[in-house]
């Protein structure tokens, strides 16, 4: 179809939540299918960085010297079996461990049952404890 009735339909289901509804009906009968529960007792979080075009705004951009890559960073929570759970997108300059704590707060928001979250190194440092007296 022409781009303008396909970005009518995303913006439409986007901001009447049918986007979202969609997501999660087709993640529960995923995972009923498999045999497993519908929510997720436990989840696996970490970031991508992806360069930025110069189109791009520098206000929505940074760099990450880790990974030295000037664009913006997605970070991610999937279930054990990889359906995506939570999504958050920042600059590339924010640091892992402060953008799960955003990621952490909205998964406990929307997942009650996940009681484990496996994730790398770069999420080390007082997150655990953070986590644990925040969050339960």
């Amino acid at each position: 179809p022409p781009w303008p009735t396909v970005y009518h339909y995303f913006r439409t289901w986007t901001r009447d939540g049918t986007l979202t509804r969609l997501h999660d009906g087709l993640r529960e009968q995923i995972r009923t299918a498999e045999g497993r529960n519908t929510t997720p007792s436990a989840a696996i979080m970490d970031s991508q960085s992806v360069r930025a075009a110069d189109t791009v705004a520098r206000t929505s951009r940074g760099y990450d010297a880790g990974k030295r890559v000037n664009g913006r960073k997605r970070h991610i929570v999937v279930d054990t079996t990889g359906l995506l759970l939570v999504i958050l997108v920042t600059t590339g300059a924010v640091q892992d461990r402060h953008a799960a704590r955003l990621l952490l707060w909205a998964l406990h928001g929307c997942f009650t049952r996940v009681a484990r979250v496996w994730a790398d190194a770069g999420y080390a440092g007082q997150l655990v404890d953070w986590a644990t007296g925040t969050l339960g």
